[in-house]
């Protein structure tokens, strides 16, 4: 299940790409309120164990300074959210031009639990946050990687969803 706060389309668009790629991350208080608006983001993060942003690579952290999946996650549910229990293991291109099969090969092996924590997620809920979910790979990677280090379920909640599929 993922729940969307928005369609990704003015003026969310420009308004989350200077959330993200302009240093604007005072937006992140207002934006996760938006996000816990959504029908069903209260009792899904209420029935979730972890809150897991969608990490980013060292590389586009080092351009960013922030992860902005992180800041909505810490104040979405600052109890259980967590930021180094989901890693991302390899800088992988940008997923913007790319069809979903081409999305979904670039993320193999992109995504791992850290080995000394994996026990934490036997039997729980997690719920993913990312800002923007376009064909669902990044998410659906993420999503995989944890059920396979036995979560039991896996639910996602985004800031905003594009409305078309990219797909060729």
């Amino acid at each position: 299940m993922c729940i969307t706060a928005t369609s990704y389309e003015w003026p969310w668009v420009d308004l989350i790409s200077r959330y993200k790629f302009q240093h604007q991350a005072g937006w992140d208080r207002p934006l996760a309120t938006l996000m816990l608006s959504s029908p069903g983001a209260d009792d899904t993060l209420d029935a979730a164990h972890w809150v897991l942003p969608i990490p980013l690579s060292n590389q586009r952290l080092a351009e960013r300074g922030y992860n902005q999946a992180w800041l909505l996650a810490r104040h979405l549910d600052p109890c259980k959210a967590d930021a180094h229990l989901l890693l991302r293991t390899r800088d992988t291109p940008s997923q913007r031009t790319l069809p979903r099969t081409e999305r979904l090969d670039n993320l193999v092996g992109a995504f791992a639990v850290e080995p000394l924590r994996a026990s934490q997620l036997r039997h729980k809920n997690v719920v993913l946050i990312d800002d923007v979910m376009t064909s669902g790979a990044s998410l659906h990677t993420a999503a995989r990687v944890l059920l396979q280090a036995g979560a039991a379920q896996v639910s996602a909640l985004v800031l905003a969803r594009t409305e078309v599929s990219i797909e060729s």
